[in-house]
C-alpha cells in the first residue's frame, strides 16, 4: 500500500489505543476514529511492510454503536479518542481490553471479571486540567489541548470532560496576556513567558487553584492577574510554577504562591458507613486522582479486595500523597505506605495528620529496594505484611518488587493498575509459582472518552495441604 491511497475497509476490531482494526489485500490497517461495525473508506498515512496507519476519511456504513461527539473538536484533540462511540460501548471495549490482556499475556485462562463500574454522567467528571498556551493560525495567543500525536494546540473551547467554570478562568488568563502583551513559549526556540496553564478543582469543597507555568523566575504584574482571577467563584489559590527546561516536562519544581493558600483542599468519602470522610491538601505538584467520583469507588473496591478486620499490617507500594493507605488505616492495624517522591511522602504525613490518622507511617524510597533489603528507609525492619497493595505506574512493578512480594508471601495482594499490559504481565509472575491465585478482576472507568482503564486485581494466597 502506498501513502495517501484510498482503501475500503471494514472494521472488525480495535486496539488498545482506540484505532479501528481491519484488513485489505492481506494488510492489517490501523484506521484512527473508527469503530467496530463501521464500513469506511480510509487514507493511507503510514504503509508497513505487512500493516499500515491510516486515517477515516469517510464512513460509509456506520456502527450500531456510534453516536454523533458532544464536542466539535473531539477527532482533532487528542483527548477524547472514543467520544463518537456510546457510553455503554465504550464500557464493553475497555471490559474486554483487560480481560483479553490477562488472558493473552497473564495467562490467565478464565479470568473471573466482575462488571465494569461506569459513570451515570461520563463528562465534566475531570477535577484538574493543564491548557498548554500557544498561538492560532492568525497569531492570537490561544489555550487548548494538543492534536493527536503533535504539540499543535487546538482550542479548547468548552472542553466537555471539565467543569465550566474553567472555561471563564481560561478566558480571563488570556484576557490578562493579551492587554499586558506578556509573551508565550515557544518550544522550538525555548524562547518566550507562559508555557502552560494548570487549573484545580475539589468537587467536595469547591476551592480552585489557578497556576500558570512560566518559562522565568517572576510573573509580570502580579497585582493585575490576582484582579482578573480572584472574583472568579471558588478561586481561593493562584500560584506561578516556574519551569526553564528545554523539556516536555510540563511543571518544575519551583512555586511561587500569589494569593491565598499553596494549595486547595477537598474531601473525599468512602461509601461504606465506617469510614470517615478524608481531607486532601492539594497543592500544583501533587498527585491527586482528576476523577474523584470514581475514585471513592476505585479504593472502595480495593479496600474490599484487601478484606480487613482490623489486625492486619498492610503495605501501600507506590502509595503517593496517602490516598488508598488512609482508607485502609481505617479498618488495618497498621498501614506503611511507599513512595519515592519525597514531596508526596511529606504530603501523605500532613494528610494522616490532617484527618487525626495515627496508624498510617510513610517512607520514601523506592519500594523494591525497602521490600528486597527488609529495612524501611529509617534502617528499621520490615514487619510481616498480611495484606500487599500495589498501585503501580503505567510501567508496572519491577520484576525485584515482586520476586520479593513472593517471598515476603502476604495473605492477599490487590493490584491497583493503570495499565492492563502491565498488569498481566505481573499476574502472570505473581500467580505462575503456584503460590497465588486470581480471585477476580474490576475494572474501572476513571476516563471516560478515553481509552484508559483502571483495574482492580484481588490475588490470594493458596494454602498448602501437608502430604
Amino acid at each position: 500500500m502506498n501513502k495517501n491511497e484510498l482503501i475500503q475497509v471494514t472494521i472488525e476490531d480495535m486496539s488498545t489505543n482506540g484505532e479501528g482494526i481491519g484488513h485489505a489485500d492481506g494488510c492489517t490497517l490501523f484506521v484512527s476514529h473508527a469503530l467496530i461495525g463501521d464500513e469506511v473508506t480510509a487514507r493511507i498515512t503510514r504503509p508497513k511492510k505487512s500493516y499500515a496507519y491510516a486515517r477515516c476519511e469517510k464512513i460509509l456504513t456506520p456502527s450500531p454503536d456510534r453516536v454523533e461527539a458532544v464536542c466539535p473538536e473531539a477527532r482533532r484533540c487528542g483527548g477524547c479518542t472514543l467520544q463518537e462511540m456510546s457510553y455503554t460501548a465504550q464500557l464493553a471495549y475497555k471490559a474486554s481490553q483487560v480481560e483479553n490482556a490477562l488472558k493473552r499475556i497473564g495467562e490467565v485462562e478464565a479470568p473471573n471479571m466482575l462488571p465494569i463500574v461506569g459513570m451515570e454522567d461520563p463528562f465534566r467528571y475531570r477535577n484538574k486540567a493543564q491548557y498548554p498556551i500557544g498561538r492560532d493560525r492568525e497569531g492570537n495567543i490561544t489555550a487548548g489541548f494538543y492534536a493527536a500525536h503533535t504539540h499543535a494546540v487546538i482550542p479548547a473551547g468548552d472542553c466537555f470532560l471539565t467543569p465550566e467554570i474553567f472555561n471563564e478562568i481560561v478566558g480571563a488568563f488570556l484576557h490578562f496576556m493579551k492587554e499586558y502583551r506578556i509573551s508565550v513559549y515557544d518550544e522550538k526556540t525555548g524562547k518566550g513567558f507562559v508555557r502552560h496553564l494548570l487549573i484545580r478543582k475539589g468537587f467536595a469543597t469547591g476551592e480552585i487553584l489557578v497556576c500558570p507555568v512560566v518559562n522565568g523566575r517572576k510573573m509580570p504584574h502580579p497585582d493585575a492577574l490576582i484582579d482578573a482571577l480572584a472574583l472568579i467563584p471558588g478561586v481561593k489559590s493562584i500560584c506561578v510554577n516556574t519551569n526553564t527546561e528545554r523539556s516536555n516536562v510540563i511543571l518544575g519544581k519551583k512555586v511561587t504562591t500569589l494569593y491565598g493558600d499553596p494549595y486547595i483542599t477537598d474531601i473525599l468519602q468512602g461509601e461504606a458507613k465506617d469510614l470517615k470522610p478524608l481531607t486532601f491538601r492539594i497543592s500544583p505538584l501533587s498527585f491527586y486522582q482528576v476523577n474523584p467520583t470514581q475514585t471513592v469507588k476505585l479504593y472502595g473496591q480495593a479496600l474490599e479486595a484487601a478484606g480487613l478486620t482490623g489486625n492486619e499490617i498492610v503495605y501501600d507500594l507506590y502509595c503517593g500523597i496517602g490516598t488508598i493507605s488512609l482508607f485502609l488505616a481505617q479498618r488495618a492495624k497498621a498501614v506503611y505506605g511507599i513512595e519515592i517522591v519525597p514531596d508526596a511522602i511529606r504530603d501523605a504525613k500532613e494528610n494522616a495528620a490532617r484527618n487525626g490518622i495515627t496508624n498510617a507511617h510513610f517512607y520514601t524510597g523506592a519500594a523494591e529496594e525497602m521490600i528486597c533489603s527488609g529495612q524501611f528507609s529509617d534502617g528499621t525492619s520490615l514487619p510481616h505484611a498480611d495484606v500487599i497493595v500495589v498501585d503501580p505506574p503505567r510501567k508496572g512493578c519491577a520484576e525485584s518488587l515482586l520476586s520479593a512480594i513472593l517471598q515476603m508471601q502476604p495473605e492477599k495482594i490487590v493490584y491497583v493498575s493503570c495499565n492492563p499490559a502491565t498488569l498481566a504481565r505481573d499476574v502472570k509472575k505473581l500467580c505462575g509459582e503456584g503460590t497465588y491465585t486470581m480471585e477476580y478482576a474490576r475494572p474501572f472507568d476513571l476516563f471516560p472518552q478515553s481509552t484508559h482503564v483502571e483495574t482492580v486485581c484481588s490475588l490470594h494466597r493458596i494454602e498448602k495441604k501437608n502430604s
